[in-house]
């Protein structure tokens, strides 16, 4: 069982939400506005916070940035469950850090497949011990943790998914829908810029690592077989 926070401010949409996570088999605490929803979040550490991104003090997309501006709750996935569905919300919802984004009016068995995704990328372990070290980069992949040189760099947990999943498979061109299907984890019908988004924002958190992760132009991305040098 999951400890799961909605930050809902429609009364309606957060009673259906709370109801069928808790059918699921999850505990979920609530909170109608963006204050309320940061309290929480800080006092409860929840497996996964969804959040609306129109709420009635804070938006969304501040309460997003406070997450991963947190030291302690910097990893915590976020699911966007929002009325904005326009691609332009949904990349910048991606380049704020969050990990999968729901359009309303929603399908309730979609939002529990994507809760139900989400949580296991973020629960299932690696290999124990196991370290992956590449050139400037490296990975422990049983503590979910990455450095580039001396400094750690911190991912969401999707973002150190899309890693590994470019590394384990390093040196082949993998395409933006191959990426959707394996990052994600289930069948998805969103954009494929919902990678770039990622890719792009990944990048830039690797900084002198960023070259790792080549472009295929008008396919998708590789991660490099061997270090670029300099």
């Amino acid at each position: 069982m999951a400890k799961l926070l909605v930050i809902e401010d429609e009364p309606d949409v957060r009673n259906v939400m709370e109801y069928n996570l808790a059918l699921a088999g999850h505990e979920v605490v609530s909170a109608g506005d963006g204050r309320q929803g940061l309290r929480l979040a800080r006092e409860i550490k929840p497996d996964l916070v969804l959040l609306d991104l129109m709420l009635p003090d804070l938006s969304g997309t501040e309460v997003c940035r406070a997450l991963r501006d947190d030291q302690e709750l910097r990893g915590t996935p976020v699911l966007v469950v929002s009325a904005l569905g326009e691609e332009i919300d949904r990349v910048v919802g991606f380049e704020l850090g969050a990990d999968d984004y729901v359009t309303k009016p929603f399908s309730v068995r979609e939002l529990v497949l994507r809760v139900r995704a989400i949580l296991r990328r973020r629960t299932n372990p690696n290999a124990a011990g196991s370290t992956i070290e590449f050139g400037r980069l490296r990975i422990d992949l049983e503590a979910h943790r990455i450095w580039v040189g001396p400094e750690e760099v911190n991912l969401t947990a999707l973002e150190f998914k899309l890693l590994v999943t470019l590394f384990e498979r390093r040196d082949r061109v993998q395409s933006r829908g191959s990426l959707l299907e394996q990052v994600w984890g289930i069948e998805s019908r969103i954009s494929t810029r919902t990678v770039d988004a990622h890719v792009k924002r990944l990048r830039e958190k690797l900084g002198r690592a960023r070259d790792y992760i080549e472009t295929v132009r008008g396919i998708g991305y590789r991660f490099a077989g061997v270090p670029p040098s300099g």
